[in-house]
């Protein structure tokens, strides 16, 4: 996909409950916003199942029952901006789940060091081994939704059903 294909604008974001996504090769975080869109808290950690995309319907059950208006999806690029395997993963997955979610739209937002993040933030918490790992995705999907909310990430993109691209 060239530069050119990719919107560059940022998403206005509709009023009601939006949904962040962390996607990782084994597991999937997943976060809610409340319905004024003001805070991200944990829903779950779906098991990756790329072969059927159990995990996509789990994730489209959820945002029905939550009446959720829109979802984030972050691309993990690398430090230096650029685009990488899990990048394209990322924007896979937020294609297939685009397609079974229209018309509600699906963004895609930088999500440097938020696993980092999400980590650290854990640690202070005193949550530690096994626990950590069944919480950290989740954890890493609220960072994302709520850099979205606030409007602090420094590429909010407007997917159009589109993936963005890295910057230059």
């Amino acid at each position: 996909m060239s530069r050119a294909e990719v919107s560059r604008q940022r998403a206005e974001r509709a009023p009601g409950v939006w949904f962040g996504v962390d996607v990782g090769s084994v597991r999937v975080g997943v976060a809610r916003s409340d319905p004024r869109g003001v805070l991200a808290v944990p829903v779950a950690t779906l098991r990756r199942d790329q072969r059927l995309g159990a995990d996509l319907d789990e994730l489209s059950a959820l945002l029905s029952e939550h009446e959720a208006v829109g979802v984030v999806i972050g691309l993990p690029q690398t430090l230096a901006g650029r685009a990488g395997p899990a990048v394209r993963e990322a924007q896979d997955y937020g294609q297939a789940l685009a397609a079974r979610i229209a018309p509600r739209p699906v963004v895609y937002v930088d999500e440097r060091l938020t696993t980092v993040l999400a980590q650290r933030n854990l640690n202070s918490s005193g949550v530690r081994g096994r626990a950590k790992r069944s919480v950290v995705d989740q954890a890493a999907a609220v960072e994302i939704l709520q850099s979205f909310l606030d409007g602090s990430t420094s590429s909010t993109l407007d997917s159009g059903n589109r993936p963005a691209a890295p910057p230059e």
